[in-house]
């Protein structure tokens, strides 16, 4: 039989008494409230989902002379699959209502000229960026991939400009968007660099969608389905800071 006069089991009656109380509590908090849980920024966003009226200019990285990086096991060059990805991104923001510009729909080099120099490398970057102003962006992407000598590096990585608000909060947003939808083995944040292409007054980052220089990443990376979920998580990012910031 319980001595319910005995301390210990007193004490531990008022603890359980305690807890009840609380979650009563937060009951009666959470019924007054219209008894609807309050949803993250990021989930209310991705349940609304539209970016209707949204302008998106996305610029995949390199192209022409400028390969970019090229993935170790398979030697595809990194021009090719930004351009598969920016594809996927354009399709699936277009069916959210998105108005969005590509900076290139081909394998070519917006510089006039031929050959390979600093002066048209930086002619083709500025194109890029004019492309993306006349057609009034609210935000530019740049998609790139990335490589680094240790092949176990891994994960997408988003860049802003150095000492740019705005692309810095987007960048955040985008990196965070990322992690959820591709559930990386490990979660980089977004940093700031200086990147020609994110030179300008339009909210702009530089995605990094992964390693190539890793050969389990390099994998998925030409993987239309893989694309297809980099596309679901920028987008869902960019809803996210439409609704933090109001744009358009």
């Amino acid at each position: 039989m319980w001595d319910w006069k005995h301390p210990l089991l007193r004490s531990r009656m008022a603890r359980l008494r305690g807890c009840i109380l609380l979650a009563l509590g937060v009951t009666c908090l959470w019924l007054l409230a219209g008894g609807q849980r309050t949803q993250p920024a990021w989930e209310t966003a991705n349940q609304a989902g539209s970016l209707t009226g949204l302008i998106v200019a996305l610029d995949p990285g390199h192209g022409g002379y400028d390969g970019g990086a090229r993935a170790h096991d398979s030697g595809i060059w990194e021009k090719e699959t930004t351009l598969q990805i920016a594809l996927a991104v354009e399709k699936e923001l277009v069916a959210r209502g998105a108005q969005v510009v590509l900076t290139r729909r081909e394998d070519i080099c917006l510089a006039e000229g031929d050959g390979a120099s600093k002066a048209r490398k930086r002619q083709d970057l500025q194109a890029r960026i004019d492309l993306a102003k006349a057609a009034g962006a609210h935000v530019l992407l740049s998609i790139h991939l990335n490589e680094y000598r240790d092949r176990s590096q891994s994960g997408p990585q988003v860049f802003y400009q150095r000492g740019g608000d705005a692309g810095r909060l987007l960048a955040g947003v985008l990196q965070a968007a990322l992690i959820r939808g591709l559930e990386p083995s490990r979660e980089r944040s977004a940093m700031a660099g200086d990147y020609y292409v994110l030179r300008s007054a339009i909210p702009s980052a530089l995605v990094e969608c992964g390693f190539l220089s890793n050969a389990a990443e390099e994998k998925l990376l030409l993987e239309p389905a893989y694309q297809q979920k980099i596309a679901c998580a920028l987008a869902d990012g960019l809803a996210e800071y439409r609704l933090l910031t109001g744009q358009p």
